[in-house]
């Protein structure tokens, strides 16, 4: 008989993925959710469970209400916590961001610590926990960033999503510590990219592909790299990290290191002048200048454009075993799946 599996963010872009793979494997889900009455936002895990004749519970529950999961935990044999707030669009860093990633982590991990029965806890996390700007790696001395480094970084003012993921992951760590009933493994993904589940799903993931497609950027792209990796391989992941005995640590996930211009260049290529894809590379003097308009900070565009960023995915290959996807498949899935959408 399959394990029973406490899921926090199931009904999010990544997180899903995540659920369609347990209740494909046969677990018992426990779906964690603000309001089990919204059916139009589990209705179609509903329909991947009854495909599959696995159980899929729903449970209420909520990050910023203290004990709300201690009855989810009780039972379930593991935890995968995937809820936090990922939006680079808010009026209050603070409120929206850093509370309910800190505040939902501790709520879940008590929840944890109180259960008979949890013996594995998987944190999704970020690279926005193992650095904050791009420059970082420079400043390190470093020829790549790997699972040892935190983010130094970021602040309440500046990166406040990076800072909100690397204070909940070391705070993870540390209730980790303070007790020996469950183990922490943390999956650290870089911009995760592909298709959606759900239709209508606000990530900003879909988002920055529609704005390269539409045109936003049709005179120029900033010079800004990043890692990257599928959706389907990040779930993936998650489910390898619960699995696996001998999996341990934090594991950073990118299938390659890229440029926006570069999946520009793998769009072209794809399907040439269908879309209004950037021209040129943006001169970073003229960033600085138009940065406002675009939501991008001046230290933003000091910090991050022109600067290389190379993160290493040795570890989650070799323990994990993971076979990623190649990036160009990646791009081409998401784009269909947005064509079928508009």
């Amino acid at each position: 008989m399959r394990k029973t599996i406490l899921l926090t963010g199931g009904t999010g872009y990544l997180g899903a993925w995540v659920a369609k793979l347990l209740l494909e494997k046969g677990y018992t889900l426990r779906l964690a959710v603000r309001d089990k009455h919204k059916v139009e936002k589990h209705q179609f895990l509903q329909e991947i469970a009854k495909a599959n004749h696995a159980r899929l519970e729903l449970w209420e529950a909520n990050l910023l209400k203290q004990n709300s999961y201690n009855s989810a935990a009780e039972g379930a044999e593991a935890i995968i916590h995937m809820a936090s707030p990922f939006t680079l669009r808010f009026n209050d860093a603070k409120k929206e961001l850093i509370e309910p990633a800190l505040e939902g982590t501790r709520n879940v991990l008590t929840a944890a610590n109180l259960s008979s029965t949890v013996k594995k806890v998987v944190l999704t996390s970020s690279v926005a926990a193992i650095f904050g700007d791009n420059v970082d790696q420079k400043e390190r001395g470093v020829k790549f960033l790997d699972e040892r480094y935190f983010n130094q970084s970021s602040s309440t003012k500046h990166q406040p999503y990076s800072y909100s993921k690397v204070l909940a992951e070391k705070e993870a760590w540390k209730i980790c510590k303070s007790q020996s009933k469950w183990k922490l493994v943390v999956i650290n993904p870089s911009f995760v990219m592909g298709p959606a589940l759900c239709k209508g799903s606000d990530s900003e993931s879909l988002a920055f592909m529609n704005d390269l497609l539409s045109g936003r950027y049709r005179m120029a792209a900033p010079d800004l790299m990043f890692g990257f990796v599928d959706v389907r391989d990040v779930a993936e992941a998650h489910i390898l990290a619960l699995e696996k005995e001998g999996a341990e640590g934090r594991y950073i996930l990118a299938e390659r290191n890229a440029s926006v211009l570069d999946i520009v260049a793998i769009l072209r290529a794809k399907y040439g002048s269908k879309y209004k894809l950037p021209l040129f590379k943006a001169p970073k003097f003229l960033l600085y200048l138009i940065s406002p308009l675009f939501g991008m900070k001046r230290k933003f565009v000091k910090r991050n454009v022109g600067y290389p960023i190379q993160l290493s995915n040795d570890k989650s290959r070799k323990q994990l075993g993971i076979n990623y996807r190649p990036l160009e498949e990646t791009l081409k899935d998401m784009v269909e799946q947005i064509e079928i959408d508009n």
